[in-house]
């Protein structure tokens, strides 16, 4: 691919949200307080010529703490960020060695995060995301911590076949991770993509993924996150969101039998003494992230 095919994946579309969040992810590694740490992520940023404006430091952020895309909705990524990596953590200090990032975008967790030997980290995204993943991290001599196999596959399709056919292990427990990706498939995709990881999980795996659960009002679609986000980088969430009634995968995943555990970021703000916290009009209201656990045989 020439230089303008490999950042095309990354500088339009949903793919550009890739770009926002490696954007949050570096203006929080240099915060003083920061909660998560991604030396990788403002290469990415830099790479675009589309993004390469974009702050990646606090001290570039357009008006501080009063901007409310780079502030609290950059500081909700961080929080996730932060969170999700926990997340992977526990479940591989529990004895799981297969990590699935489904929709894995700019994320840098197999590089970046310290892993138990042994791990295996697939990354399922588009090939355009993951080439321009590849060359941006090449170029700077990025070396896993984890053994690494990335896949290119369009999620809201068949992608099983290509994570067995990688290597996956079905017969052995996995931790799941789909971050930041449903709210941009259509129901039925989702409901596929819950039916294959069901499928694929053997007891004692692992899963969390972000939703939101209900429509959002007229005020909040016109809100300062919304709005800065069209204004300050060109682009429209709202646009790029699945438009459609969501299902309810935690009342499905229940339903097969998976331990499901509902809760909102404001809880891990608290918990951490920083990140966004309730506020009128709330873009972020109604976001959840959902952890679900298939139970060890005999529990």
């Amino acid at each position: 691919m020439s230089g303008a095919e490999l950042t095309a994946g990354v500088a339009r579309g949903v793919g550009r949200t890739a770009l926002l969040v490696a954007a949050a992810r570096a203006v929080e590694t240099h915060r003083a307080d920061a909660l998560a740490h991604d030396a990788y992520a403002e290469h990415f940023v830099r790479a675009v010529p589309e993004s390469a404006g974009w702050p990646v430091r606090p001290e570039q952020v357009p008006g501080g703490a009063a901007n409310p895309l780079w502030e609290r909705l950059g500081r909700y990524f961080g929080l996730r960020t932060r969170v999700l990596d926990d997340f992977l953590l526990r479940a591989t200090g529990a004895g799981v060695r297969q990590l699935v990032l489904l929709g894995a975008g700019l994320d840098t967790r197999a590089y970046r995060l310290d892993w138990p030997a042994g791990c295996v980290a697939y990354e399922i995204d588009t090939e355009e995301v993951l080439a321009f993943k590849h060359r941006v991290l090449g170029g700077l001599g990025a070396v896993p911590r984890a053994e690494h196999r990335p896949l290119p596959a369009d999620l809201r399709g068949d992608w099983t076949a290509a994570l067995t056919g990688a290597g996956f292990d079905p017969s052995a427990p996995a931790a799941w991770l789909a971050e930041g990706l449903l709210f941009y498939l259509p129901a039925a995709a989702e409901r596929r993509l819950m039916a294959a990881v069901d499928h694929l999980s053997a007891a004692g795996s692992t899963l969390a993924y972000e939703v939101k659960t209900a429509p959002e009002s007229r005020a909040v679609r016109s809100g300062p996150v919304y709005t800065a986000a069209r204004e300050q980088i060109g682009v429209d969430l709202l646009r790029l969101f699945d438009a459609g009634p969501r299902p309810d995968s935690a009342a499905g995943l229940s339903g097969r039998g998976w331990s499901v555990s509902v809760r909102t970021p404001y809880e891990f703000a608290r918990a951490h003494g920083r990140g966004p916290l309730p506020e009128p009009d709330d873009a972020l209201a109604t976001n959840r992230w959902i952890f679900a656990a298939r139970p060890a045989a005999g529990r």
